[in-house]
């Protein structure tokens, strides 16, 4: 099968439903925990306002929701469905991370993984800009890559089984570069859905980026952040858990 020929993006449109069984909110508490570290050291003992950029389906916000007042955007309403069922006292609003403006300053702007769907240094470097419109001098940036250029081994494949409710489901994931020259990987997705006695094969395609941290840094500086790392060790992550963090200026 030629990968060009594989609809992209599926799992945010019509393969939406899967993401709460391809990912479960349960599964990221672990991840969240090192988020409420790096809030509670900036705001507490305060309850600080975030706005959250990419959210997706609100796991990670679900552990944090607690000690936050939360604004959440993404660009799929499909995606954004299983954020209000699972968060209801957020604010949700439809919005491209790169181009969105709301016309109030937060205390912090928290991108997770989403952030990896940029592949270039513009959109980066736009989604930054985003940020620092929504802070005042002193506000915090916290975001997290999937992959950062000096760490990533390719290709690598990933095999896994979850099911949630009477759905079954087990998707292989295959990541490889198909132009080294450029910053972007391909993600190949098979999901294979059991629900009852049918089995449901679908495919999907999914883009993300790859940066080197010397980019990063540069990009968040320009956007006007004071840039720094913490890094966490998780316990079933391969490579330790960076989250890269900016004061804005």
């Amino acid at each position: 099968m030629d990968p060009a020929s594989i609809t992209p993006n599926r799992l945010f449109t019509d393969l939406a439903y899967l993401w709460p069984v391809m990912s479960p909110p349960e599964e990221y508490a672990e991840e969240a925990e090192c988020w409420r570290i790096l809030l509670r050291e900036k705001f507490a003992p305060g309850r600080p306002h975030v706005l959250e950029l990419g959210v997706g389906g609100g796991h990670n916000l679900s552990h944090l929701t607690e000690e936050v007042d939360a604004t959440a955007v993404d660009i799929s309403t499909e995606m954004l469905r299983h954020s209000i069922s699972l968060n209801p006292g957020v604010k949700h609003l439809v919005g491209d991370m790169r181009r969105v403006r709301l016309g109030r300053n937060y205390h912090a702007v928290l991108i997770h993984d989403a952030i990896s769907c940029m592949t270039t240094p513009r959109d980066l470097a736009a989604v930054f800009t985003t940020a620092a419109a929504h802070l005042k001098s002193g506000g915090l940036l916290l975001a997290s890559p999937d992959y950062f250029a000096e760490t990533l081994t390719l290709p690598r494949t990933e095999c896994q089984t979850h099911t949630r409710g009477d759905i079954e489901l087990t998707y292989v994931e295959y990541t490889y570069d198909p132009d080294p020259s450029d910053t972007m990987i391909e993600v190949i997705f098979t999901y294979f859905i059991r629900s009852g006695d049918s089995l449901q094969i679908e495919h999907d395609r999914i883009q993300a980026g790859v940066f080197p941290k010397p980019t990063w840094r540069r990009l968040m500086q320009t956007a006007g952040f004071d840039y720094s790392e913490r890094t966490f060790h998780l316990r079933h992550w391969e490579y330790p858990y960076t989250i890269l963090v900016g004061t804005l200026r």
